[in-house]
């Protein structure tokens, strides 16, 4: 059964879609009427939910809930290295498209990295151009930013 829940956050509110309790989506923007959100379960979709909260606040730097992502087999392999770009740092493209076996494929990442259903959770943000400049993000670049902030803030000082 599909389920929704909108979680606030720093970035504005995002909408967390899980279909069985498995994550499937979320949006950074309001979803369009076509969306299929199913019902609003603030409780089905609480983990997700609190796992959000704590990245934010800078007490996470890995996600393990479970996800489930609809894509080619080109787009799962540039979202698996996504998610093994650890916390705080970055990627180019280009690193990208050479880890998953095509080296001139720099475009193709930067399209399946605006293709990813569960951006924050799978982090393309940490995806930059080759120069370090913030290029591309579904989300708007001053979100890229403020993501990419969080994550250079050293927290665990405090």
């Amino acid at each position: 059964m599909r389920a929704h829940t909108v979680v606030p956050s720093p970035v504005g509110p995002l909408t967390v879609v899980a279909d069985d309790g498995v994550l499937v989506r979320l949006y950074l923007d309001p979803p369009g009427p076509e969306g299929d959100l199913g019902p609003c379960d603030e409780a089905a979709l609480g983990r997700v939910a609190g796992q959000l909260d704590e990245y934010f606040r800078g007490e996470r730097e890995v996600f393990d809930v479970p996800v489930r992502l609809a894509g080619s087999a080109f787009e799962r392999a540039v979202w698996e290295q996504l998610a093994r770009i650890p916390y705080g740092e970055t990627r180019s493209y280009g690193q990208v498209a050479r880890a998953v076996g095509e080296p001139g494929g720099a475009q193709a990442v930067g399209l399946a990295c605006g293709r990813n259903p569960v951006a924050v959770v799978v982090p393309c943000h940490r995806v930059v151009g080759a120069d370090g400049t913030l290029v591309g993000f579904g989300g708007g670049l001053p979100r890229k930013r403020h993501l990419l902030d969080l994550e250079q803030r050293d927290t665990r000082l405090f």
